[in-house]
């Protein structure tokens, strides 16, 4: 069969490798970012660089968004030159970012109207596995829709999973890093806490950690609170971002978590005070600084 031509828009880190892989498995791309180098590395495999979203999504299939933010997926839709301009009948917007669901499903909404379909796919894993097609891919969406776009997501990722209607898929992942940045906070303060108390950090993990509380994340947050290394590659801005992703879909929802509101309220208070692009259990910096 003849593989759908690509549209790919977000060649950032993730971006980038998952372009690389995909050409490796003999698609043919339509590629656009801001950065000109990392649109020449695609260019130089075989990509096609345009101008616009407008003119990438006239000219492909399936459009793939790697985006930072739903305010730049949004704006990335609804611009005059912009995806929904030139959409075309049956094709399919797969959004790989993290975004907000009641914004994931309006566009859905707007592209089914022109006869296309969308599907949310937010990933888990890292660079070096989008490269190798070894993502974690939690989307979701209509079934019809999925199936249509799942050969190719299977060359992306290790584990596809298909989670429900449009919009499970970011809200799953809004819950899973909800959970994780809010247990970084919390155990980025213990150890705080703990030395700001003369409890060797070394000793308390070794007590944490043979109990309930171990866990990937513990392990996390001793390796720079105890070791000194920065090893979750997850950012505070993300882990920030994220975190008000999840409030606004709380209250979309009608219900509220004061677990959220104060971890968020701790992570925007790092971000303020420069430690934004460290990755997260670096918090244990601000927490062991902070005063009354």
């Amino acid at each position: 069969m003849t593989k759908p031509v690509i549209g790919f828009i977000g060649l950032g880190l993730m971006g980038g490798n998952m372009v690389e892989n995909l050409q490796n498995r003999g698609y043919q791309l339509n590629v656009m970012d801001l950065n000109t180098d990392a649109v020449d590395a695609c260019v130089s495999r075989g990509a096609i660089a345009l101008g616009s979203a407008k003119e990438l999504a006239a000219a492909s299939d399936i459009v793939m968004l790697c985006l930072t933010t739903s305010q730049v997926v949004e704006n990335i839709v609804y611009a005059e030159d912009g995806i929904l301009a030139g959409i075309k009948e049956g094709s399919v917007v797969i959004d790989f970012g993290t975004s907000i669901p009641s914004s994931t499903r309006k566009i859905g909404e707007d592209l089914a109207a022109k006869g296309a379909g969308m599907i949310d796919a937010p990933l888990g894993r890292t660079p070096a596995h989008a490269k190798d097609g070894l993502l974690n891919i939690m989307a979701a969406g209509n079934i019809e829709t999925f199936h249509k776009v799942k050969p190719v997501l299977e060359e992306q990722g290790e584990n596809v999973f298909h989670l429900g209607e449009l919009g499970a898929g970011h809200t799953t992942k809004l819950v899973n890093n909800f959970m994780g940045m809010t247990t970084v906070c919390a155990m980025s303060q213990a150890f705080a806490v703990a030395d700001r108390a003369g409890v060797d950090r070394q000793q308390l993990f070794d007590i944490m950690s043979n109990g309930p509380s171990n866990s990937p994340f513990m392990h996390f947050c001793k390796n720079y609170a105890v070791d000194g290394v920065s090893d979750l590659g997850f950012s505070i801005a993300n882990a920030n971002k994220d975190l008000g992703y999840f409030l606004q879909m709380v209250e979309d929802l009608g219900t509220q978590s004061k677990i959220a509101e104060g971890s968020a309220a701790n992570l925007q208070a790092a971000f303020d005070s420069g430690l934004g692009n460290g990755n997260v259990p670096e918090i244990f910096d601000y927490f062991l600084k902070l005063v009354k």
